[in-house]
């Protein structure tokens, strides 16, 4: 499995409807479980960016197809960036001559 940060940023029609929020979320991780990842955590936050995830996938093929179907529901625009463990951080510096 795969793990990504997600950072997202309310739409104008995402902060109109706020107060849903919380119910979204709940949607959003049944959205990423029918793409075979999983939401792992979800925070709201203060700043530059309002969402911050943590998601699980198989692929990238999977991730970005759920990223796509959250995106098309308009309330997010997002920010990705694929997050390494140190045992797999290790391996990738294993790699350098």
């Amino acid at each position: 499995m795969a793990t990504y940060v997600v950072l997202a940023q309310f739409t104008d029609q995402g902060i109109r409807n706020i107060k849903n929020s919380p119910q979204r979320a709940g949607q959003a991780a049944e959205l990423a479980r029918s793409f075979g990842c999983e939401m792992k955590e979800i925070f709201w936050t203060v700043g530059k960016y309002d969402i911050v995830t943590v998601i699980d996938a198989p692929d990238d093929q999977s991730f970005a197809a759920f990223g796509y179907a959250l995106g098309s529901a308009g309330n997010v625009r997002t920010q990705t960036l694929r997050a390494f463990t140190k045992d797999e951080c290790s391996a990738i510096i294993g790699k350098l001559p």
